[in-house]
């Protein structure tokens, strides 16, 4: 009832505005007088007053009659009525859109008008005299505006939303907000003023009638995802403020919720049996466990630890993250026959922070049983150790025992067990083992100096089943025996000025010795029994060192040999006692007051010039091989004979002899080579090699 009251109200609104549109009109006044007075010769003056009354006109939109559509009326105060006036109209759509009556100023619309596509006109009208065409009036501007209808709908901006809320949301909480607007217009009536309620989405889903703002409509206790996950809302949209007769636009709003760690992980069965060989590595997955948890993503990640059990040290559990399952692995090696079985206490629970509002009295982990079956296998010889280390020492006889191996067979058979040395180890052949006992023993003699250590493999095999072997290092340490001399570190060859003081050191030895005594070495120097009442050297002890030194103190030292080779006695300190003689050359010179040598022997004089006096002799006689040759082709260049002087290439030798250089024959070694002619590069690399060898002993 109220809605038809308010219709009719707007529909005499309507019609009263357009009847005092109709009723407006111009009014133009010619007031004044007319000067007649200008027929003595001057003009007729005319004054008028006029003013339009009105400035615009009001049409309503999407005008669905037959006819066209009347607007009102212009009329100007100098239309008589007699027909001499013309009414033109220009503007916006003047002629085509709206006409004018040019007898009476009538004006009407075309065509049927929509104000979202123009809201207004603007036009101009003006009186001109139909015989003179003279403007009576001035051109004057009006307005023709559009009444709006409400014949728009509202549109959303989005035909599909998206949106997602947490689970377990409390009351009220928002979730999205749409938009939706209306083309007609907002500053008259009600026809662009919007309404929201939801049509599809109840009881979960509510929506603000002003704002749009869509939330949540239940507690958290009935949004819960994993009862259900996703909703579809409908939400409309009517102008005219919601009410009957208003249009309507609507708009499909998906709902996800999202996940929150409300659910923690539960196996799938109390009890589960895995069965493994006892062979089986370590480190080898046993099997695998699952548990489920509801919630997704993070808040579904899992890890699994083992807690109790007998078998806690021997297995052990981790998390693939992948699947999220429990993978048993072995963390030391099984035993069937010390061990058959094992139980595992196994515990789950998330790895993010539980919500724990929801859940009540459930525990917020959860526990599984694991049997594990230990199964027999035939395994090879177990030795009792993983390796053995043995000692001899290096002087031990051919056929003494070092130590031995012992292996058993590890399955309830107990078979009886056969060594053997593996040969690729042991490619001397020094040691063998005893197939019976593992006792290993020697075979060859031993030395510690060629080899300390010596690494071997023993093979235990079962005499019943010769597939089943096993192997085990073995590492041998050879003991030292002092049964090596000590010699001098390297080889000494010294000078001393024949008339030195008594008691000069002349020169330090030391000595190297290829045992190893565990206290270290202790080395003991002395001159040879022949040499000790000579007088002219002694040794003085210098930490494990010696000094030789040159004379006794308080006696004449005077040296009439060119060289003396010092026989030097180097003793050890180990048991048994080794001892070795080295021998210290020690050359006679003569020196300067400062004890700087000048002179020594004829050999070491000769090498201190640089150069032998057989060498100076056959560079001399190479120089005069080289000038004969010379003067030999000059010669032959100036012979007027056809004849040549040498009839052969290879005879040489007569040549030489022609001039009167004699040889010793073939016992002649201190004459040249003939041969050296047709090698001069051989010369020069003998001539190098005698420097060579000259020089050494200034070295």
């Amino acid at each position: 009832m109220r809605t038809c009251l308010l219709t009719l109200i707007w529909a005499f609104l309507s019609l009263y505005v357009n009847a005092t549109s109709i009723s407006r009109k111009t009014v133009l006044e010619m007031g004044g007088e007319e000067d007649r007075d200008g027929a003595k010769g001057g003009k007729l003056l005319k004054r008028f007053k006029r003013g339009w009354m009105w400035n615009q006109f009001f049409l309503q939109e999407e005008y669905t009659g037959s006819d066209k559509q009347y607007i009102g009326k212009l009329q100007s105060d100098m239309d008589k009525g007699d027909g001499t006036l013309k009414y033109i109209l220009t503007g916006d759509g003047a002629g085509d859109i709206f006409t004018i009556d040019e007898n009476n100023g009538d004006l009407h619309a075309n065509k049927r008008l929509d104000r979202e596509e123009k809201a207004f006109y603007t036009l101009r009208a003006t009186v001109v005299n139909k015989n003179t065409g003279l403007k009576l009036e001035p051109e004057t501007e009006f307005i023709v505006k559009l009444h709006d209808i409400n014949d728009n709908e509202p549109k959303f901006a989005k035909e599909l939303y998206t949106a997602s809320a947490p689970e377990r949301s409390n009351i009220g909480t928002s979730v999205t907000q749409v938009t939706a607007t209306d083309a007609d217009d907002s500053m008259y009536g009600n026809s662009a003023k919007l309404r929201y309620s939801i049509s599809q989405g109840h009881p979960y889903f509510s929506v603000d009638p002003s704002t749009g703002i869509i939330r949540t409509a239940l507690g958290p206790g009935e949004m819960d995802r994993e009862k259900r996950e996703h909703y579809q809302v409908v939400i409309e949209a009517k102008d005219m403020a919601g009410q009957r007769g208003g249009l309507t636009g609507t708009t499909t709003v998906n709902i996800t919720l999202t996940d929150v760690n409300d659910n923690p992980p539960r196996f799938s069965q109390s009890i589960y049996q895995f069965s493994v060989p006892e062979s089986i590595k370590t480190g080898i997955p046993v099997g695998r466990i699952k548990a489920v948890d509801k919630d997704l993503g993070k808040n579904a990640e899992m890890y699994y630890s083992v807690v109790s059990g007998d078998g806690l040290d021997m297995f052990d559990v981790i998390t693939d993250k992948d699947s999220q399952e429990g993978i048993i692995t072995v963390l030391k090696p099984l035993d069937y026959e010390k061990t058959r079985s094992y139980t595992l206490e196994i515990q789950v629970q998330n790895t993010q922070t539980l919500d724990t509002r929801f859940l009540g009295y459930l525990p917020t982990k959860d526990m599984a049983t694991v049997r594990i079956g230990i199964e027999d296998v035939d395994e090879p010889p177990l030795f009792e150790k993983a390796s053995y280390v043995m000692e001899v020492k290096e002087d031990a006889a051919v056929g003494t025992a070092v130590g031995s191996v012992r292996a058993m067979d590890p399955d309830g058979y107990n078979s009886p067990v056969r060594y053997s040395i593996d040969r690729r180890t042991d490619l001397d052949r020094l040691f063998n083992v005893h197939s019976g006992n593992g006792s290993i023993f020697i075979i060859r003699p031993l030395d510690r100096e060629e080899a300390a250590w010596h690494n071997i493999s023993v093979i235990a095999t079962e005499f019943n089943k010769p597939l089943q072997t096993s192997w085990v290092p073995v590492y041998v340490r050879l003991l030292d025996v002092n049964d090596n001399a000590p010699t001098f570190a390297s080889f000494y060859e010294t000078f001393v000025c024949e008339k030195t003081k008594p008691g000069q050191k002349i020169q330090t030895v030391s000595a190297v010795d290829a045992d190893d005594p565990v206290g270290g070495h202790k080395f003991f120097f002395s001159l040879a029994m022949e040499w000790a009442y000579r007088g002219n050297f002694t040794v003085k002890d210098n930490e494990n060192a010696k000094s030789v030194q040159s004379c006794h103190q308080g006696k004449g030292c005077q040296l009439h040999k060119s060289i003396y080779l010092v026989p030097v006695v180097i003793t050890d300190g180990d048991f048994p006692m080794q001892s070795s003689t080295g021998t210290l050359t020690v050359r006679v010179c003569t020196c300067d007051r400062e004890g700087n040598m000048e002179l020594c022997n004829a050999e070491a004089q000769t090498s201190s010039a640089g150069l032998s006096t057989g060498a100076l002799v056959a560079i001399l006689l190479c120089v005069i091989i080289l000038l004969m040759i010379i003067v030999l082709f000059a010669a032959l260049k100036r012979q007027k004979k056809k004849e040549p002087l040498i009839i052969s290439k290879e005879d040489v030798r007569d040549n030489v002899v022609s001039y009167n250089d004699e040889g010793g024959g073939e016992e002649d070694t201190q004459a040249f080579d003939i041969g050296a002619l047709r090698n001069p590069e051989a010369i020069e690399e003998s001539h190098f090699l005698q420097s060579a060898l000259l020089f050494l002993p200034t070295q």
